[in-house]
């Protein structure tokens, strides 16, 4: 018995001999099949020195973390997620060749290992610019990765980026910035420059000695004058990121953690009235809220309010808003620029154009060389914004590019830049807008208005009607200078009336429709006739007043619709003066026979006479009468004095 129990024993050790040997075999086999080891198999050497790079690393100590995995994949070049952890290390150490070099060792060991890895592939090959090998990975990393999570929809965002920058940097636009010069940049930071419409001023964020503020220089001879800061606007606080009307009247910007603010940043206004700036003053609800609201861009004329905000009812992190000015000057509630600007991504510093349709701005949403790139959206008639054009390479670069302002014109593009060669850290400079990215040509009618008499200056109230539309396009009072400045997009005939109680009307009309001198400006002077007392002050007639905006078929004496602006105005003097009466007269230039012109102008001169009527005029205030080509006031021999020689007067009579 005992005999047969020492071969039982000897055959259960031969069979648990048996089993270890196979046990080991089929690890050896199965690591053999897997050939790598991991942080879960990996023996305690390589988990030690795995955890102790992942501690640096945390640490901000890269080099350390690199220096310890790389003496673990030196014993073990098979340590998958060590390679993992060594390109990652590198990444974050912007040594974006070697991430790509252990990405690429652990792809090759085991390329379903984890899915991710093609995004960080991806990643690093795009920030070396090699734009389609990155391309390549982000399609195989949307095959395997998990839809919905936030690095799926990052990939798809690399994926497209990368297929425009392939496409960008191939077909390179114009682009060769020139510094603005040391009348404006010093050895501190100067940026966020914005510009009048006549680009006589210009005014920017400056960082002196640790403090942000405004400055403002003046364009003297194509010379920029030395900056000086504004000082009625600067305060203990940092000023910054600001706008201004294309008169220089209306100046909006940021403040962020004033007392009394409403959020973490909001926006403030200033006016300069009378030769000073007004008491700064918080913008209040609706424009700010609890949330972020920051770089501003106001409409030419002030009536539009375009900003950066982070509110609720957004796409995205920080969208871009607009707030239209009431007719009582209080702002509406802010409007969101919808889905075609605005994505789940980030969009900053707006800037419209004078011309009112063209929005250029910062985005990391749309599809870019990866970081904030500049677009431009245009407005079409029915308000719709177009898909954002990118500006292109090497306008946008793979680093962030800043605010843009465009001038008037739209040739001359404006931003801050650390490039090299400044002359300190961020610098102002400007470039030359290839016509691609430029926006509708602008002008600007710049008047003052004074009393002919007296010659002194007055305030009065100054409007400009889009003619084709019969639509209010600006209104404003002068300063007590009775200067105005106001900006006129081609593509449209415009009238500008000035009015001022117990004064005539001045009219004056600008027709661009077909306007091709896109740098012309209009510098006009306005005399305003005050009102007699009675018409014995006047000898009996006053001077006769131009109608500049009443319109007549050609050879005929029916009135053009577009006519009605200005007789509506006629008829709204009469109504506010209702002792005064009025002649108006008619008259040609000399094409055709003497009595043919004076049939005509006199035809005309009732068709005036038969709108106010209509329209309720006592017909005992009012006559008419025909001229024809008898009273020229310029040269019958070019088309331009003939044009001036057609037209419709009214005078004061007793």
């Amino acid at each position: 018995m005992s005999c047969r129990l020492c071969e039982g024993r000897q055959f259960i050790m031969k069979f648990f001999h048996c089993f270890l040997l196979c046990l080991f075999f089929s690890s050896q086999m199965t690591f053999a099949q897997q050939a790598y080891y991991t942080a879960r198999n990996a023996p305690p050497r390589l988990k030690k020195s795995l955890d102790k790079a992942r501690f640096l690393a945390a640490s901000g100590e890269l080099s350390a973390a690199a220096n310890e995995l790389g003496k673990a994949l030196e014993k073990e070049p098979r340590f998958m997620d060590g390679l993992i952890e060594l390109g990652n290390v590198y990444n974050q150490m912007g040594d974006y060749a070697s991430a790509e070099l252990q990405y690429e060792k652990a792809i090759a060991i085991d390329s379903t290992y984890l899915s991710s890895l093609y995004y960080s592939l991806g990643i690093v090959e795009f920030d070396q610019d090699k734009f389609s090998e990155a391309k390549a990975h982000f399609e195989k990393y949307l095959e395997l990765g998990k839809e919905g999570t936030r690095r799926y929809q990052n990939a798809r965002r690399y994926l497209a980026n990368s297929e425009f920058a392939a496409r960008a940097v191939a077909n390179p636009v114009p682009f060769e910035p020139k510094n603005i010069g040391s009348a404006i940049n010093t050895a501190e930071d100067e940026y966020l420059p914005s510009l009048t419409a006549d680009g006589e001023v210009l005014i920017f964020t400056a960082v002196k000695s640790g403090q942000e503020d405004f400055y403002r220089s003046k364009r003297a001879d194509s010379t920029w004058m030395p900056a000086e800061p504004i000082t009625a606007v600067n305060t203990e606080y940092n000023e910054g990121a600001q706008t201004i009307t294309a008169d220089g009247k209306l100046l909006i910007f940021t403040i962020c953690n004033k007392p009394g603010g409403l959020g973490r940043c909001d926006l403030y206004f200033t006016e300069f009235k009378n030769g000073n700036w007004t008491p700064v003053r918080n913008l209040g609800r609706p424009v700010n809220s609890a949330a972020y609201e920051s770089l501003p861009s106001l409409s030419a004329e002030g009536d539009a309010l375009y900003f950066t905000s982070n509110r609720k009812g957004g796409f995205g992190g920080l969208d871009l808003w607009v707030s239209y000015r009431k007719p009582d000057g209080h702002w509406g509630e802010p409007v969101n620029l919808g889905s075609t600007i605005n994505t789940p991504f980030d969009e900053q510093a707006p800037f419209i154009h004078p011309d009112g349709q063209t929005l250029y701005f910062m985005s990391k949403g749309h599809r870019g060389m990866g970081a904030y790139d500049l677009f431009l959206s245009r407005k079409d008639e029915k308000g719709n914004w177009s898909s954002p054009e990118n500006l292109g390479y090497p306008i946008n670069s793979r680093g962030n590019e800043g605010a843009l302002t465009v001038s008037l014109d739209g040739k001359t593009a404006f931003y801050a830049s650390d490039m090299p060669g400044g002359f300190g850290k961020n610098d102002i400079y400007y470039f030359e807008l290839y016509e691609g990215a430029r926006p509708q040509p602008v002008t600007y009618v710049k008047a003052r208005v004074f009393d002919e008499a007296t010659k002194k200056p007055l305030a009065a109230l100054m409007e400009i009607f889009d003619l084709g539309s019969g639509q209010l396009v600006a209104r404003k009072i002068t300063g007590e200078d009775g200067e105005f400045l106001s900006t006129l997009p081609s593509g449209k005939d415009y009238a500008l009336h000035v009015s001022k109680e117990g004064y005539l009307f001045y009219s004056d009309n600008f027709s661009l429709s077909g306007w091709t001198d896109f740098d012309s400006t209009f510098h006009i002077q306005v005399p305003l006739v005050k009102i007699p007392a009675s018409a014995r002050d006047t000898g009996g007639v006053s001077s006769p007043v131009v109608l500049r905006n009443v319109f007549f078929e050609s050879g005929s004496a029916d009135l053009l619709p577009k006519s009605r602006v200005e007789l509506d105005k006629l008829y709204d003097l009469l109504v506010q003066n209702p002792a005064l009466k009025i002649q108006i007269n008619g008259h040609t230039d000399n094409v055709g026979s003497e009595q043919d012109n004076l049939e005509l102008s006199l035809n005309r001169a009732k068709a005036v006479y038969d709108y106010l009527v209509e329209k309720g005029i006592d017909p005992g205030r009012l006559r008419y009468k025909g001229f024809g080509e008898t009273k020229p006031v310029s040269s019958n021999d070019t088309e331009e004095g003939r044009s001036q020689n057609r037209r419709t007067e009214f005078q004061i009579i007793h």
